[in-house]
């Protein structure tokens, strides 16, 4: 890791005497004016677009259980339940539009305020939204992977072949979960077809991380490189209870650099944060977007 650089902003004491989960915005567009931030956003902000979280007070976490990397390579009936499920889900999750939380941030990179955007969502919308340079740390659904030959795919082009194999596939999407696929019963999954890699013939997994897959090294030093860079890391809409987000957050405070938290509910980085506001995203994002003027008006 490089030496940590001399920070530009840094909490006031009146920052740090205010309450954990307060609502005033201030000392984040303080923070955002003086440039440097780095974002870590997670599934709460997504919530507005209408794709759930998995650990909010509604989250899926509740009723669903995720598939993960070991069921989906070692088993063709887990394949089968999670591509029936990811057919239906994953148009929901195409046609969903960025909100006002996506916007600001995006907005905000424009302004020079950003200096790095880290994403624990695979659903595209900061992108969607005009946001640059994303790092998607889970990857994304939009791409799909062989995981014999490593050839990397569209996802609309598997859906075509999906519907092509499935032509008297009848089954509508009810809830929608974060991972992009929907709940169906199991006699439906079981009339369901999947369609092998077209390069080798091996089998096809979206391009993202599992739970119990690990992120490309690769990635996780990026976004290593990012925080030691920056001025202050603010993270937006994530419990952090996963440690492939939390350990840049954990990482950050104990190098110095103040962490800020935007977030409905409780998170694993509270304890670790100079300051915490509790306000549903879009709300709190548009605010402070209309009050930061970015580093370059500072």
């Amino acid at each position: 890791m490089r030496s940590r650089p001399t920070l530009e902003w840094a909490p006031s004491p009146e920052v740090l005497a205010l309450e954990p989960g307060a609502t005033d915005v201030r000392p984040i567009t303080e923070a955002l004016t003086a440039g440097g931030v780095v974002v870590l956003s997670g599934a709460g902000i997504s919530t507005e677009s209408g794709i759930p979280d998995y650990r909010g007070e509604t989250g899926s976490l509740r009723t669903h259980t995720p598939m993960t990397y070991g069921d989906f390579a070692g088993s063709e009936a887990a394949r089968q339940r999670y591509w029936a499920r990811s057919h239906l889900g994953w148009r929901t999750i195409a046609r969903a539009e960025p909100n006002n939380g996506h916007r600001a941030v995006a907005a905000l990179q424009a302004r020079g305020c950003l200096s790095g955007i880290i994403t624990q969502n695979v659903d595209g919308l900061h992108q969607a939204a005009g946001a640059r340079d994303v790092i998607e740390l889970h990857g994304n659904l939009d791409r799909v992977i062989c995981l014999r030959c490593g050839t990397t795919s569209a996802r609309e082009v598997l859906d075509r072949r999906l519907r092509e194999a499935n032509t008297a596939f009848a089954a509508e999407a009810t809830r929608i979960n974060p991972d992009g696929d929907v709940e169906l019963p199991e006699d439906v999954v079981r009339t369901f077809s999947v369609v092998p890699c077209t390069n080798c013939g091996g089998v096809l997994k979206p391009d993202v991380v599992f739970f119990g897959e690990n992120v490309p090294k690769p990635r996780v030093e990026r976004c290593y490189r990012l925080v030691d860079e920056a001025n202050a890391v603010l993270v937006l809409g994530s419990s952090l209870t996963v440690m492939s987000g939390f350990r840049f957050v954990r990482y950050a405070a104990k190098s110095g650099t103040p962490v800020l938290i935007i977030n409905q509910g409780l998170t694993r980085g509270d304890p670790y944060a100079a300051y915490r506001v509790h306000r549903p995203l879009g709300e709190a994002l548009t605010e402070v977007l209309r009050n930061t003027t970015g580093p370059s008006h500072a």
